[in-house]
């Protein structure tokens, strides 16, 4: 018998060695594979707007002016908040083709309940948002019940919702909403006060670090490899430095407008919700792979009906905020390529059209591009056709690097 046969059995629970957390050079290590992996996450967007913002800044020098910056957050909020929920339809490789008439069906409830039946301003948007609830409950419905595509579905729904339209606004066409009234003041005239701007961005700042370090723990104690500390305060730095330089600077024109923040709040909410959650999850899983996720006890249909809801409900948000900018309602009320613009939006952001990919950053990335764009151009004095012909060719970019990408994760066993 060995001396190790002679000792005494030890009460206490057997430890796990965990491997240390990685370091910067790890970290970089990590993320060079991922994209030779093609998991590219923001790059290309980023990279492209950067780009966008020089060549403009070089033609017109003008274009990263504050005051052009301001406008161009301020003209983002409202197609953005559409082509939020957008993204959250494509995350279910799904499409919503009349987000547009919802956002002009919802401004013309607005308009009509607010100034011709004299319903109190907070009745008069719950009824508009409301409108985009309803149908997107439909829609859902009928995918799930009868399993009509919801190409189809929406099409029909874009037609409909546009007579709707015409029918709410009446023989009058078009209908004022008071300037005096605070969703107008809202929507043109109320800014963040800088020292506010300032704390809201080391608000931030400390969130994502709380977050992440958080993050870091829990899988500390799952015995996975955590994230180094000292990769996530150095992340924190660079965007308490990139946060702080940019509320300074808008804050030498008008500042931080209270519609283009009520955009960003709606953007880090759906973008809690999509990952911190089971509903969020459940999308995921959904537009990776429905079968899976239904044998894996999803309700699929449930899944299905509330992501539509959202959506819509986030298209007649946009269509209130854009009402509101332009203090009135009309036929021409999301029309035009505002269902295209949010579409475009969301893809040229990075959520891909295959399902199961994008985050909402997607939209706030994306009508940022957009946005970037039509200024650019508009200060240059070029036509609209040209707008469209560049927008277009971005997208058919984004969507060739989406296409490429999924190759590669499919190659490399990424999914």
């Amino acid at each position: 018998m060995t001396s190790a046969d002679n000792r005494p059995p030890s009460n206490s629970t057997p430890t796990v060695d965990l491997p240390p957390a990685s370091g910067i050079a790890e970290s970089w290590a990590a993320f060079r594979s991922r994209v030779r992996g093609g998991d590219l996450g923001a790059i290309p967007v980023v990279v492209g707007l950067a780009i966008i913002w020089t060549i403009f800044q070089i033609l017109n020098p003008t274009f990263l002016s504050s005051a052009n910056l301001v406008n161009l957050a301020m003209q983002s909020a409202a197609l953005g908040t559409i082509a939020l929920g957008v993204v959250l339809v494509l995350l279910l490789a799904q499409i919503d083709l009349s987000v547009g008439s919802l956002s002009g069906l919802s401004a013309a409830i607005l308009a009509v309940t607010f100034t011709q039946l004299g319903w109190p301003l907070v009745a008069a948007i719950a009824a508009a948002l409301a409108s985009g609830a309803l149908f997107g409950w439909f829609y859902g419905f009928l995918l799930t019940r009868f399993g009509v595509p919801s190409f189809v579905i929406t099409l029909a729904g874009l037609l409909g919702v546009l007579g709707l339209q015409l029918w709410v606004l009446g023989k009058l066409g078009s209908i004022n909403i008071p300037f005096d009234s605070w969703i107008v003041q809202f929507a043109q005239l109320m800014f963040v006060p800088a020292w506010l701007s300032y704390l809201l961005a080391g608000v931030a700042t400390l969130s994502y670090v709380g977050a992440h370090l958080s993050l870091a723990r829990r899988r500390r104690r799952a015995g996975l490899l955590p994230e180094s500390r000292t990769a996530i305060v150095l992340r924190g730095a660079l965007m308490i430095v990139a946060l702080l330089f940019g509320a300074w600077y808008l804050n030498t024109d008008r500042g931080i407008g209270l519609m283009f923040l009520l955009f960003v709040i709606l953007v880090i909410a759906v973008d809690f919700a999509l990952k911190r959650t089971r509903w969020g999850r459940s999308i995921y899983a959904v537009g990776g792979n429905v079968e899976a996720a239904r044998r894996a006890g999803i309700r699929v249909d449930r899944v299905y009906i509330s992501v539509f809801m959202v959506s819509a409900t986030l298209a007649a948000l946009g269509g209130v905020l854009a009402a509101s900018r332009l203090a009135a309602a009309n036929q021409s009320s999301g029309g035009g390529d505002t269902n295209l613009t949010a579409i475009a939006a969301a893809v040229i952001g990075g959520a891909s059209l295959f399902g199961g990919r994008g985050s909402a950053w997607s939209a706030l990335l994306g009508i940022v591009v957009i946005q970037s764009i039509s200024s650019g151009l508009t200060l240059l004095s070029l036509d609209s056709s040209v707008r469209y012909m560049v927008t277009g060719a971005v997208l058919l970019l984004a969507v060739i690097i989406d296409s490429l990408s999924r190759r590669s994760r499919a190659l490399h066993g990424r999914f």
